[in-house]
């Protein structure tokens, strides 16, 4: 199974997946510094992933007697809209303790409830999926971006692993390439039979019925249903209102956010303009081009058919808040 991290004694291991799929490079962090800053540049990306990675940047703090809340406040600060970062934090603070071991020991516990819930969240959305069905997913949601299996793409694995005869459309995901570069090396793994796409060639195939379903991740879900995931997911979910397709969203409970009423309260990251006007350092736009990067979009929660969870499958009108 793919980890896309493991802790070793006194340090957390990462597989930087800004170099993947080319180079398989792993970095050692020693100090939860290293920590923000892996999250902050994508070395680590994908909610669950993102919490894991937070609760072992804690116990790097605790190891090296560093300052609580120094340490909670400049994980915090990393990225801003998944919410399972804070979730993560959130539960690390409340055990009271800065015992490195206590702090370590829940960090883990962390990593293995993550991975217990997504190969439930893959069981129960498995029954969503019919034999021979074509799946178009977006960004990565497999094993590199939780503690294993995956939520979105879990789904795909356990429908494969049950037989179903399944195909995945993969969309890049620009432009960050989430998609091509790290969702089409798991399914080559996995043997999954797949064809990665253009994020403008979804539409062109659902007009033309090759698309069966849509199946997203989430970072982060309002109490009405209404999820942030990577931006053009919205897109994808008004594309298959159109053409009648269901659309699928699925996360652990962890990326429920109860604070909030509706999406239009969460915070939505902005990003470099170089990571559109720059492929591998390489300049592909005008000098001085203006750019708008958001990280996330939000979909409706009345465009979406279900959310799988690892308690089951829920249709709308949605009321996690309830």
């Amino acid at each position: 199974m793919l980890s896309p991290m493991r802790w070793d004694r006194d340090r957390l291991l990462m597989l930087d997946q800004r170099v993947l799929p080319t180079v398989e490079t792993w970095l050692e962090l020693i100090d939860y510094r290293q920590v923000v800053e892996a999250i902050r540049d994508m070395a680590v990306r994908g909610a669950p992933a993102i919490g894991v990675a937070a609760a072992y940047g804690m116990a790097l703090a605790a190891l090296k007697g560093e300052d609580k809340a120094e340490a909670k406040q400049a994980l915090a600060a990393s990225r801003p809209t998944a919410v399972n970062l804070f979730w993560a934090l959130d539960r690390i603070d409340a055990l009271g303790s800065w015992d490195f071991e206590t702090v370590l020991a829940d960090a883990k516990a962390i990593e293995r409830e993550d991975y217990e819930m997504n190969l439930r969240i893959g069981q129960h959305g498995s029954t969503l999926i019919q034999p021979g069905w074509n799946i178009l997913t977006v960004c990565n949601t497999g094993s590199l971006a939780t503690a294993g299996h995956g939520t979105a793409l879990g789904v795909i694995r356990t429908a494969h692993t049950d037989g179903k005869n399944i195909h995945v459309y993969s969309c890049e995901t620009r432009p960050r390439q989430q998609g091509l570069r790290l969702t089409a090396y798991e399914l080559i793994k996995e043997q999954i039979p797949f064809h990665s796409i253009a994020d403008g060639a979804a539409a062109s195939l659902m007009r033309a019925g090759r698309v069966n379903c849509v199946i997203a991740g989430a970072d982060r879900i309002a109490p009405n249903g209404d999820t942030a995931n990577k931006i053009g997911t919205y897109a994808l979910a008004v594309q298959a209102k159109h053409h009648g397709i269901p659309f699928f969203i699925a996360a652990p409970t962890s990326t429920l956010d109860p604070t909030l009423a509706t999406g239009d309260l969460i915070p939505i990251e902005e990003r470099s303009g170089e990571e559109l006007t720059h492929i591998e350092g390489v300049q592909i736009a005008p000098d001085h081009c203006p750019v708008y990067n958001p990280a996330f979009d939000v979909t409706p929660g009345e465009l979406i058919d279900a959310i799988v969870t690892e308690k089951g499958v829920f249709k709308g009108p949605y009321a996690f808040g309830a």
